[in-house]
């Protein structure tokens, strides 16, 4: 006769349960993050119907803008106030929470519910063509959804809460642009104050597992190729002056935003706020009209083609590409500066390369690109791999890191509070 079947070793019991666990959060988060995608294709597939004859030939097009931006600012400046925003304030707050009062107001940030307030306003985001992309809200969505989960699976209750929301929130992006390795960096960088491998592995297993059921759908700027060309030497001159350039002006992206949001804030509340959001509602209307739908979106129709080294716009292409996202992001869109300033850093430099060789042309570019967004948000590691995530240079990436480092430094020095230091002061004081 045989005896009972002996009981797995505890090291063995606990590895099946993070194995299992892991597997259903991955699934879990990249599934719910396929909205996002869904809704941020359909900006962009509107905002292609612009060119090349635009609101002339297909007047209808403005409909979708106007209506959209004037509806999102009835909803997001009342009855969904909560879900303005880039989402990430309550994981970013969770990290050093002053008190037990202030954790729990951070984690009711991140509660699943408060993702569905955010919906109807991503929506709308996107069919008005807003200037923010989804990698802050598909952040926050992950953030969310592993918090969630915490409650229903003992190995995550074994970890902290601020670590489970990083580690959800890197998650969320790796998932949402399949790459589980920009997720980390995201988290390591951005989102946690704990580093090491209780941080870096479960994002990156879950970003993993959550990118391999998502797509391709909302993410034009992507190249289908990587490119493979190294920077020529005789151009790390010009390399060093766009690096310059392009983060001043991503410094400068930054000292725009915060007193234009605050001053938008406060007449976005007064008695004529409705005043405020016809001319806002307008601005944003003339600006795609007079740009042909240029500063729509996150500028992923421009950044895709200046990637490649086949740039499709103009020298002025950067006044709209500024314009869109200061008063979308201002007016509280669920979204944040990252593709923007990836945008604006390619657009400004391309339509001065033209003498250029093509594969020269893209590599400037990168690194315009990672300058720019360095300079704005200060995290070099995460801003030098979401370039090379889109290009696909891997020769180029130790000359995006040398930029993003460099206008990283430039930014800490000269541009005061950072945009997200911004949020999280005025979460603590309200």
């Amino acid at each position: 006769m045989t005896g009972p079947r002996p009981s797995p070793a505890p090291g063995l019991r606990a590895a099946l349960a993070w194995s299992q666990t892991l597997l259903v959060a991955g699934g879990a988060i990249g599934l719910v993050e396929l909205p996002y995608q869904w809704l941020s294709e359909l900006g962009f597939r509107l905002q292609a119907l612009w060119t090349p004859g635009g609101p002339a030939e297909r007047p209808w097009l403005l409909l979708p803008l106007v209506l959209g931006t004037a509806l999102f600012l009835v909803l997001a400046w009342g009855p969904l106030a909560a879900g303005r925003g880039g989402g990430i304030t309550g994981v970013l707050v969770l990290q050093n929470a002053s008190g037990d009062a202030e954790r729990t107001r951070a984690g009711a940030s991140l509660e699943l519910r408060r993702q569905l307030v955010r919906l109807p306003l991503v929506a709308l985001t996107h069919l008005a063509g807003l200037s923010v992309g989804t990698e802050s809200p598909s952040a926050a969505l992950g953030a969310s959804m592993l918090l969630a989960l915490r409650r229903r699976f003992l190995v995550l209750q074994q970890l902290p809460v601020a670590l489970v929301a990083a580690i959800g929130g890197g998650a969320g992006l790796g998932a949402a642009f399949r790459s589980p390795l920009l997720g980390a960096a995201y988290a390591l960088e951005e989102l946690s104050a704990v580093h090491g491998l209780p941080l870096m592995v479960p994002t990156l297993i879950l970003g993993g597992l959550g990118g391999a059921l998502n797509s391709r759908l909302g993410q034009p700027a992507r190249l289908a190729e990587g490119m493979g060309a190294a920077l020529e030497l005789r151009l790390l001159p010009l390399a060093l002056l766009i690096t310059l350039v392009t983060a001043l002006l991503g410094v400068l992206l930054v000292r725009l935003l915060i007193p234009l949001s605050g001053w938008l804030a406060q007449r976005l509340r007064d008695r004529f706020r409705w005043l405020t959001a016809v001319g806002i509602t307008l601005s944003l209307a003339l600006l795609a009209v007079l740009s042909g739908g240029l500063s729509l979106n996150d500028g992923s129709l421009a950044l895709g083609p200046a990637l490649a080294g086949a740039p499709a716009t103009g020298w002025w292409a950067a006044v709209p590409r500024l314009l869109g996202p200061l008063l979308s992001i201002a007016i509280g869109a669920p979204g944040g500066l990252m593709h923007d300033s990836m945008t604006l850093g390619a657009v400004l430099v391309t339509p001065w390369l033209g003498a250029l060789p093509e594969q020269q042309q893209a590599a400037l570019a990168g690194v315009a690109a990672a300058a720019l967004f360095s300079g704005a948000c200060r995290t070099p590691l995460f801003c030098a791999l979401f370039v090379f995530t889109l290009q696909g240079n891997a020769v180029l990436l130790p000359w995006l890191l040398t930029a993003s480092a460099i206008a990283a430094a430039m930014g800490r020095w000269l541009g005061g509070p950072s945009w997200n230091e911004v949020q999280v002061e005025a979460f603590r004081t309200r």
